[in-house]
């Protein structure tokens, strides 16, 4: 099923979870329970990351095939093109139609820290130029990631969008974005883009507060802003009690999904850094309130 169809007029607002590949034994066990009791919530589609420099890239398969072939689950499946040349490009992504996977989020990804670390020299700089390379090669529905603050290395945020433009022209339709503690940065964010004449659907993400040490140290690395109301009351939790953060954040990300739901957006996309409890309490409470 091609992503885009979901967000038709009159279609329902969509749920979707991140995933991505476990690195150890005891997050394979943690996956594993995040996978069955999400899957148990029906959600219409789910995304699986793909590691810097095609890292995880068995390991995204794996997982892409998994959750499509034993939970029926369709899937959107990121693709982060950063150091990879042509060949090693057509190659992952024949793997993935291999499986049947019909969506791909197109990203350029980040250099790896593996210091051995080489990129091919007929590797593509910009995910536009991914999307460029790979549209009329491949069947996929193309997507790409979105900054509602600004991609991190962007140098403002109208350049930002003449990149997302690009992205857009070569291919993509659909955007997915990075997530925000404060709506006000994504509907600013959709008007510009409208403002462009980009019109493709624009998915926000929600990235439920997990910790206060955690929020911090994916803040800085996403470039998504912690407003100072956010920071005071994570400040003014028991710094050992994990639950009165887990149930903090679920209350917190609520309050923005009513928000986004009420102001008409396509969809929802959590990221579930793996973890099954924030994601599914909140769908369940939206489900019962109606708003979903």
């Amino acid at each position: 099923m091609r992503i885009v169809d979901l967000w038709k007029p009159g279609k329902k607002p969509t749920i979707a979870f991140e995933l991505f590949p476990a690195k150890t034994s005891k997050a394979e066990e943690n996956l594993a329970k995040t996978i069955d009791t999400l899957a148990g919530i029906e959600p219409d589609f789910a995304t699986v990351t793909f590691g810097a420099g095609g890292s995880t890239r068995e390991g995204s398969r794996n997982l892409a095939d998994r959750l499509k072939g034993e939970k029926g689950l369709e899937v959107v499946a990121y693709f982060a093109g950063f150091g990879l040349g042509p060949k090693e490009i057509a190659s992952t992504l024949e793997g993935y139609a291999g499986i049947g996977v019909e969506n791909i989020l197109v990203v350029r990804g980040d250099p790896p820290r593996d210091p051995e670390f080489r990129a091919q020299p007929e590797s593509l700089s910009y995910a536009s130029e991914l999307l460029a390379f790979i549209r009329p090669k491949f069947s996929f529905c193309l997507g790409a990631a979105g900054y509602p603050e600004g991609h991190v290395q962007a140098p403002n945020l109208e350049r930002d969008l003449d990149f997302l433009e690009r992205k857009v022209e070569a291919g993509a339709e659909f955007i997915l974005t990075n997530y925000f503690y404060d709506n006000r940065f994504f509907f600013h964010y959709v008007e510009r883009c409208q403002a462009r004449g980009i019109s493709v659907p624009i998915i926000p993400g929600v990235m439920p507060v997990y910790s206060a040490k955690l929020t911090e140290t994916l803040a800085a690395t996403c470039g998504a802003s912690i407003p100072e109301a956010l920071r005071r009351a994570l400040a003014g939790l028991p710094g050992d009690d994990k639950q009165a953060a887990l149930d903090f954040g679920i209350e917190f990300a609520m309050a923005q999904c009513r928000e986004l739901l009420a102001a008409g957006v396509p969809g929802l996309l959590f990221y579930t850094m793996d973890r099954w409890e924030s994601a599914a309490k909140i769908v369940r409470r939206l489900r019962g309130e109606g708003v979903l």
